[in-house]
Parts: C-alpha cells; structure tokens; sequence
C-alpha cells in the first residue's frame, strides 16, 4: 500500500519499531510508512527520531516520535502505555558491546541483556495479548548472525541474540504466536 492511500485509511495498521532512529530500525520504520502502516518511531535521541518522522511524513507517511530507554523498566513500561494497541512490533532496539570475555565488563553485559532481551520480552507481553484478541497481529524480532554462530569477542552479544531468537518458542510470546506471525529476522554483516 503507498503512502497515499495510507492518508485515505482513517484506522490504518499501526507499527511500532524500536531503535527506529538510525540504521535498520530507520529503514524499517520508514518501509512500513511506505507500505501504508502509521509507525511509532521509538528511540533514545529526540533529534534523530524528530529527522525519521519528518522523513517519513514529508512523503506522506504517518509516524510519530516516542523517547524510550529500554534499558530501563520504567522506559519498556512507559513506552508500551504510551504507544498503546499496536498490530507489529518490530524489536529492533539493542547494544552490542564487543570484548574478549574476560574484559567484559559488567555493566556492558547488563546493558546488552536489558536492551537485547528484557525490552523485547517485556514489550511482546505488553502487546500480545490485544493481537490475540483481534486474531492477528505480527512481532518481529532483528537478529544477528551472532546468536547462531560463534564469533571472536561477541560471546555476550551472541548470547543476547541466541535468547532473542528462542523467544518466539515460549512464554508471553505464545500469545503473540495465536496472533499469526512471530519471527525472527536474521541480520548479517554491520
């Protein structure tokens, strides 16, 4: 669906995609727009998400802007009551701290495991329920390489992206699963 018609749908489908402000996130954010999807651009830098939505709504997209740490509890819980019912979620947010496992430090191992695998549970609990109720709905889920395959100084990294991806396999996300469509979308290469 374009943009255009979009603007025609007075209840168009809502996605939310976090880490939206930069790199994948961003281009996935403003595919969805273009694709008709009113799009929740969630991100840390306020700046950044401002450029995405003005991006996405100056060729006729629908996206606003919603500051979330999603390192933080309090920032997954303010995030998903402030967004609201969705039908995608895309869980694109996440740190990747690169060190040889005995220079990991850890408060960089806290921070990937908060932002890589706490955020996108807690926000799949948040919104899968609603999708189940419609009947539809989809939670995407950005992997890496890393959580398949062993590589040099990504030991953490690929833990939190090995967890991502068995998300879909238990726990809130059989909701989401009732729902239609959970994946995981493997990323390779930066």
């Amino acid at each position: 669906m374009s943009a255009e018609r979009a603007n025609l749908d007075p209840h168009p489908v809502t996605a939310l995609v976090t880490g939206a402000t930069s790199g994948i996130g961003r281009a996935v954010a403003e595919r969805l727009a273009a694709d008709g999807m009113s799009v929740v651009v969630a991100g840390r830098n306020a700046q950044r998400g401002a450029e995405t939505v003005e991006e996405i709504t100056t060729v006729g997209g629908r996206a606003r802007f919603v500051a979330a740490d999603l390192e933080e509890p309090a920032g997954i819980d303010r995030l998903a009551a402030e967004v609201g019912e969705i039908d995608v979620l895309v869980n694109n947010a996440g740190q990747a701290v690169m060190a040889p496992t005995e220079e990991m430090k850890l408060s960089d191992y806290d921070a990937m495991f908060a932002s890589n695998v706490r955020a996108p549970f807690f926000l799949v609990a948040a919104s899968a329920p609603a999708m189940a109720a419609k009947g539809s709905g989809s939670v995407i889920n950005i992997g890496s390489m890393a959580g398949s395959l062993g590589l040099a100084t990504a030991a953490a990294y690929g833990a939190t992206k090995a967890a991502l991806a068995s998300l879909p396999r238990g726990g809130p996300t059989q909701q989401a699963m009732a729902a239609r469509r959970f994946g995981r979308l493997p990323v390779h290469g930066r």
